[in-house]
């Protein structure tokens, strides 16, 4: 008989919206989190530019409020942004009572960096930058103390089971060992993004869906999953995983050069390299498609930059390239998605038991196209009102127990006579997704996508994890992709070049029965169990 453990509360994933969350949670009940690789396998762990809150007594929630606003396109849910802006400088202070170190000025006061598209000097950051890393380190460091709290590293989260249209856990297999049941009262997604779909991106291995995936099948609505952040500057590598340059290279007044050493973003955006992200990927693939290599030229920090950037100039020397004196070649690299799994504004999904949180999770407060350093920022605030409201989740019934089931039958992982196959199919999807669902769109690009996605899933390759989960998660983006005829944010079709009204105010809901194109402008658009 398969083993079953019960929690108060499930935890899956170990980046800082997890990690915070069971930190947090643990206050209220039992509290098991896992993650399928080690704790700092996650994208927090390899952010570098910082949290953007407003602190300083220059700025104001207001104006961190309007940037945000601007960055997502019009598509942004106004009251999301609001939660953000004002609770995110309290999370800054509660990362420190638990022992995270910020920079900080030679004064005491907090260091406070730059990036595209902030009208200020906002963005907190840990050991120039490593600010994803300190996070993580002092994070788990303090979660492995809280009592009342397990965590299980290299356990994989397969499907989440249903009780009575309710979340009651999810079936786990551990690296070594047997598939058990963990039963919860509230189960939470904290399982990140999904750049691993994708040939070049700045995301690990784990990124790939797992979330966005179980969810669906679960009954859960993902929405805005054609808005696919590119960076514009990771490091120029045939690798699959692309070493991130920070935003804040730029911040600090460093300038984008083509091959012919022009800097080409002055005639492209009156912002030049601190233009929206999705702008300044667009212009560096524009250049890319020419033939022209592009570099970040950053040697008028010279020997300021070791200080500085530490790990990107330790990632750059172990290159052969010494970025106080040379450039850094560059190229966009998937990054970080806007859509997710839609919640309410205390992590709440259409499927009652379950919520989620950081960027598996779709709150609205991205629009879009992301704001710089707002992703650890949503992590944190949206993390602290998850944990604030599963305390009053239901305990569960003795027919919960009896009655659960898996959202669909898991498959099991892939057998040696199996592993070839799936990876070969997974590095097909991943150029399939590049090429036709990257940062160029079109109708043709993307119909063609989606056939060759629903050819891979059709192979018994398909059946295997991750790949399962990734071609679930394919398909949402490029169906999604598709349905919005038009240009916005991190969505850019050459066949609707730019925005068109009528898609101001709609936004696009992927469900296990299917999409629908839904109003942008209510919250509460889905109930419990339906849509309206």
């Amino acid at each position: 008989m398969t083993e079953r453990r019960k929690t108060d509360f499930l935890i899956i994933g170990s980046g800082v919206a997890g990690l915070y969350t069971a930190v947090r949670a643990a206050a209220h009940g039992s509290t098991i989190l896992v993650t399928k690789g080690r704790v700092p396998d996650s994208n927090t762990y390899y952010a570098q530019g910082g949290i953007a809150a407003a602190i300083s007594e220059s700025d104001s929630p207001q104006d961190h409020l309007s940037d945000t606003l601007q960055a997502g396109a019009g598509l942004c849910l106004e009251e999301a942004v609001e939660v953000l802006v004002s609770e995110g400088p309290r999370r800054i202070f509660d990362l420190i009572s638990l022992g995270t170190r910020f920079d900080r000025l030679p004064s005491g006061e907090l260091m406070l960096g730059k990036e595209a598209a902030h009208s200020h000097r906002r963005i907190v950051h840990a050991r120039g930058d490593a600010t994803g890393a300190e996070l993580i380190e002092s994070l788990a460091a303090h979660a492995r103390q809280v009592p009342n709290l397990t965590i299980i590293e290299e356990c994989l989260a397969l499907e989440l089971l249903i009780s009575d249209d309710r979340c009651v856990g999810a079936i786990m297999l551990p690296k070594e060992g047997s598939p058990w049941w963990c039963m919860s009262r509230a189960t939470v997604l904290a399982t990140g993004g999904c750049g691993q779909l994708y040939s070049h991106t700045t995301n690990p291995t784990i990124a790939t869906g797992d979330g966005q995936a179980m969810a669906l099948r679960a009954g859960a609505y993902l929405f805005d999953m054609e808005f696919v952040q590119f960076h514009p500057t990771a490091l120029a590598t045939e690798a699959t995983q692309m070493p991130l340059i920070s935003e804040a290279v730029r911040g600090e007044g460093a300038r984008l050069l083509n091959a012919e050493g022009i800097r080409f973003m002055s005639g492209v955006h009156p912002w030049q390299e601190l233009a929206p992200r999705d702008v300044v990927a667009r212009a560096i693939f524009a250049q890319m498609q020419q033939g022209s290599q592009v570099y970040l030229d950053a040697t008028h920090l010279g020997e300021n930059f070791p200080s500085r950037f530490p790990g990107i100039f330790a990632i750059c020397m172990e290159r052969g390239i010494d970025p106080r004196r040379e450039l850094i070649p560059v190229a966009p690299a998937a990054h970080f998605i806007m859509g997710g799994v839609r919640t309410d504004l205390n992590g709440a999904t259409s499927v009652p038991g379950l919520f989620a949180c950081g960027e598996v999770a779709c709150t609205g407060v991205h629009g879009a196209n992301r704001l710089a350093s707002n992703s650890l920022l949503e992590g944190l605030v949206f993390a602290e009102r998850v944990a604030q409201t599963v305390k009053n989740a239901p305990f569960l019934t003795a027919r919960a127990h009896t009655m659960a089931k898996p959202a669909v039958d898991p498959t099991s992982p892939p057998s040696p006579s199996q592993a070839t196959p799936a990876k070969e199919l997974i590095q097909e999807l991943q150029k399939i997704m590049w090429d036709n669902v990257g940062i160029e769109r079109s109708a043709s690009s993307l119909e063609q996508a989606i056939a060759r996605i629903d050819s891979l899933a059709a192979q018994d390759a398909a059946h295997t994890f991750p790949a399962y989960n990734m071609l679930t998660v394919a398909k949402a983006i490029a169906g999604a992709a598709l349905m919005r005829e038009e240009s916005r944010g991190g969505h850019y079709r050459k066949d609707f070049p730019v925005q068109r009204q009528q898609w101001q105010q709609r936004r696009i809901a992927v469900h296990r029965e299917g999409m629908r194109v839904v109003s942008a402008t209510n919250p509460n658009m889905i109930d419990r169990g339906g849509s309206k």
